[in-house]
């Protein structure tokens, strides 16, 4: 039988905890050579709306330490609005019922069967906070009990999820340009993590005083500078754009997610996509060679050192998004929603076929 799953399944059965454990065991293998994680892709087209683009993207990865493989897909409305002068990538819930699209397949490595299928909403979440956590992990200051926040969505609750995870961490400040979305976010993750969240006026009075700087947006310009950076500082970012090309110069220590600088983007003939431009997105930091750089998995693996001293200014740059993530995620997902009796059960035998592919 395949395993149907929903978004609240997996929030019941997938902590984040659970998460950056099984993502520290499986990058193991991920860089010892056993593993393997395929480079995302994103193709583009035109659609019917003039400011929108649409985006089909695609991943995947294989953990046969946990006997699983995944590919994660999405199928996307794109658009590309400027906020408080910068731009910023949103996507358009344009599916029936004002919803997004995204599904993560999991198979079996040992006998090729689809073993779940389920929304990528809740685990792409909680995996990106959880490869951040791990950065934080290994490089921030054993001690550090301030973090400083830049960005109240989505995703930036993951983030304070995952360093309260690896640290004892007493404060937070938190800034976005929206007042009333940074005080409603400090709110909600307050009660959520049993510490004070506060909101502040400005990305400098968030950042100033913090042992952990935080990133969390949609942007495709910089929002973290050289000028933030304090002595013993770890700095952490979800996405490339987001740091200044002249923090990674700086930082002693710079560890990326992955050493693909960009994903294969697949762009039809005459559009503009914002995120693809030299200037923005992925043409961030083009001087950077992202190849020479260590990543997590080697982190993870003690093939690089982590942070040697108290001053060390360390910086770990989620770069892009891995399938393998999805597939190691998974195999806890499905493990627990399994014993937990969760889903709809279908038989496997629709997913599959008796005349040669």
């Amino acid at each position: 039988m395949t395993l149907i799953l929903s978004n609240d399944d997996i929030e019941k059965v997938l902590t984040m905890q659970d998460c950056i454990d099984v993502l520290d065991e499986a990058y193991v293998e991920l860089d010892e050579g056993n593993g393997v994680s395929r480079t995302r892709s994103d193709s583009f087209t035109r659609t019917l709306r003039p400011d929108a683009l649409y985006s089909l993207k695609s991943m995947d990865g294989i953990v046969p330490k946990l006997g699983v493989g995944a590919v994660r897909i999405n199928s996307d409305i794109v658009t590309w609005p400027t906020d408080g002068g910068k731009t910023r990538r949103v996507k358009v819930p344009s599916a029936p019922n004002k919803r997004y699209v995204g599904l993560v397949l999991l198979f079996s490595s040992e006998t090729g069967e689809p073993l779940a299928i389920f929304p990528d909403g809740v685990m792409q979440r909680i995996r990106v906070g959880a490869a951040n956590g791990l950065g934080a992990r290994y490089l921030a200051r054993k001690d550090a009990q301030h973090v400083g926040l830049l960005g109240s969505g989505w995703q930036a609750g993951a983030q304070l999820m995952a360093v309260t995870a690896v640290r004892d961490i007493t404060t937070i400040r938190c800034f976005s340009p929206n007042p009333k979305n940074r005080e409603s976010f400090a709110d909600e993750m307050s009660a959520t993590l049993g510490i004070k969240v506060t909101p502040v006026a400005s990305p400098e009075e968030a950042i100033k005083g913090a042992d952990i700087a935080m990133c969390a947006t949609n942007t495709l310009e910089p929002v973290f500078f050289e000028k933030y950076i304090e002595p013993g500082m770890h700095i952490s970012s979800i996405k490339r754009p987001e740091v200044e090309t002249a923090v990674i110069k700086r930082a002693d220590i710079v560890v990326l997610h992955s050493n693909d600088g960009k994903p294969i983007h697949v762009i039809a003939k005459g559009i503009d996509v914002s995120e693809a431009k030299e200037d923005k997105g992925w043409g961030i930091a083009s001087e950077i060679d992202f190849k020479t750089l260590p990543t997590l998995p080697q982190l993870c693996n003690g093939r690089i050192a982590g942070r040697t001293s108290p001053d060390q200014v360390t910086c770990f740059l989620n770069n892009i998004g891995l399938g393998y993530q999805f597939a190691a995620a998974g195999s806890v997902v499905y493990r627990k929603a399994k014993a937990a009796g969760l889903g709809t059960e279908l038989p496997t035998d629709w997913f599959t076929e008796d005349v040669h592919p």
